[in-house]
C-alpha cells in the first residue's frame, strides 16, 4: 500500500514542534513562518558576534516521496537500525539525515563555547518534493527571508558509492512539456490521412532522437556527468475512447531536465520546430518551466567556497563538483542572488533516495555530523566581504 505525501504534510505540524522543542534545548531563536496554507517554514537562529555580516543558511525540507511499505523490509517511518548498523527509513538520505546533523553540530559547537562573526539560520521547509512551490519559492519572497541577509547557503546534495563526496554548483532547469496533436477522426478501420497519432509519432521520434544523442554525448565523454547534459523522458500518453475510434486529439507529456548551459530560448524554438515538422495542429504547454539557472562559483577566488573546500581538504574530503541532474530548493536561493551548495555528506554509500529500503549507515550518519561541526565556523568566520565593508 502506498503511503502519499498528504499523510507526510499532515505530520508538519509535529516536525515543527520538534524544531521549536531543539530550539529551546539549544538556545537558539525560533521563526514560524506560514507561506501558504498549513505551508510552515520553521527557522532556527544562532546570531553572529558581528550582526553587520551576512548570514549562512542551512536549509533542508521536512516533505518526504510517498512509500510502497509492502516493498521494504522495515517500518519505513519507524527509523529501524539493523545489526549492521543501517539506518531504514524515508528521508534517512533524503534529507531528514542532513536536518539532524545540522542541529547536533550546532549543539556540539555551542557546548564548547564557540561564537562566530556570522549569524547561521537553519532552515526547515516544506514542499520541495513536489516543486517547492508552496515552500521555498514562496519563501524567499517574503519580508521575513529578506530579515534573514542570507550571504550563502548549503542545502542538500546526493550521496556517492566511492570514497569521494559530490558537492552541487548548479542544477539543470525543470521543464515538463505536454504535446497535443489533433487531426481527423473515424472509424477505426479505415485509413484515415492526418490522424493525431501520425503526428504525434513524429513528435514523439523527434525528441526521443534527440533524447538518444544526449545519452551517447553522455556516454561517450567520461569527464561528463549526468547533470551536464540534458535528459528527457516520455512520462504520460493520453489520448483514445474506443478500440475502433480514431481519437480526434492525442497528448504526451515528457520531463526534460535542461542543463544550465542551454541557450533556453533557442530550446524552446526547438520544441516549436518539432511540432511544427510534425504537421498542422500541434501544440505544446509547460506544466513546469524553470527559465533562472544559476551557477554557484567553485574557484579559490570566491570567499564561499575557498572557506569550504579549504574546511574538506583540512579533513582530507575528496570532493566532486557537479550539476544536480534533478531539482532542488536551491534553485529558488540562487536566483535570489544567494549562493548555494548542495551537499550531503554520504561517501561509500550508493544512492537510495526515493527508493524502496532508503537507509543511511549508523557511521556515515556519525561523520557526517562531525564533518558539519568542522564546516560552519569555516562558513561563519569567512571574513569581511567586499560588498559588506
Amino acid at each position: 500500500m502506498q503511503r502519499s505525501l498528504v499523510d507526510e504534510e499532515l505530520c508538519g505540524g509535529a516536525a515543527v514542534a520538534f524544531f521549536e522543542e531543539r530550539a529551546l534545548q539549544l538556545g537558539l531563536g525560533c521563526q514560524k513562518v506560514e507561506v501558504a496554507p498549513g505551508r510552515v517554514v520553521t527557522v532556527l537562529t544562532w546570531p553572529g558576534t558581528n550582526p553587520k555580516l551576512s548570514s549562512v543558511l542551512l536549509n533542508s525540507h521536512t516533505d518526504v516521496v510517498p512509500v510502497f511499505q509492502e516493498y521494504w523490509s522495515h517500518d519505513p517511518f519507524e527509523a529501524f537500525k539493523d545489526a549492521d548498523g543501517y539506518i531504514y527509513g524515508r528521508g534517512a538520505q533524503d534529507m531528514k539525515c542532513v536536518s539532524i546533523q545540522y542541529l547536533e553540530a550546532v549543539r556540539r559547537l555551542k557546548a564548547e563555547g564557540h561564537h562566530f562573526p556570522r549569524t547561521i539560520h537553519l532552515t526547515f521547509v516544506p514542499d520541495e518534493e513536489i516543486g517547492g512551490h508552496q515552500g521555498m519559492e514562496l519563501f524567499v519572497k517574503r519580508p521575513e527571508f529578506q530579515a534573514l541577509r542570507a550571504g550563502f547557503a548549503l542545502d542538500e546534495g546526493l550521496a556517492n558509492p566511492t570514497d569521494a563526496f559530490t558537492v552541487f554548483y548548479s542544477e539543470r532547469s525543470p521543464w515538463w512539456v505536454r504535446v497535443t496533436s489533433t487531426g481527423k477522426p473515424g472509424h477505426g478501420s479505415r485509413f484515415i490521412e492526418d490522424t493525431a497519432a501520425e503526428k504525434l509519432h513524429k513528435v514523439v521520434s523527434s525528441i526521443l532522437a534527440f533524447r538518444e544523442k544526449e545519452r551517447q554525448r553522455l556516454q561517450s565523454d567520461p569527464q561528463l556527468k549526468e547533470g551536464a547534459v540534458t535528459s528527457v523522458n516520455l512520462t504520460i500518453l493520453e489520448g483514445g475512447v474506443a478500440y475502433n475510434v480514431v481519437p480526434a486529439t492525442m497528448s504526451a507529456s515528457f520531463d526534460f531536465r535542461v542543463a544550465p548551459d542551454v541557450d533556453l530560448k533557442a530550446f524552446e524554438g526547438q520544441l516549436q520546430d518539432w511540432c511544427q515538422a510534425a504537421g498542422e495542429g500541434v501544440t505544446f504547454e509547460f506544466a513546469q518551466k524553470w527559465t533562472e539557472p544559476q551557477v554557484t562559483p567553485t574557484d579559490d577566488s570566491d570567499p564561499w567556497w575557498a572557506a569550504f573546500s579549504g574546511a574538506c581538504k583540512d579533513m582530507n574530503l575528496t570532493l566532486e563538483p557537479e550539476i544536480f541532474p534533478a531539482a532542488t530548493d536551491s534553485r529558488y536561493l540562487r536566483a535570489v542572488g544567494v549562493p548555494a551548495l548542495g551537499f550531503s555528506p554520504m561517501n561509500r554509500t550508493p544512492i537510495l533516495l526515493h527508493d524502496h529500503d532508503e537507509r543511511l549507515h549508523e557511521a556515515v550518519f556519525l561523520r557526517g555530523v562531525d564533518i558539519y561541526t568542522r564546516l560552519l565556523p569555516a562558513l561563519a568566520s569567512v571574513p569581511v566581504l567586499p560588498s559588506e565593508s
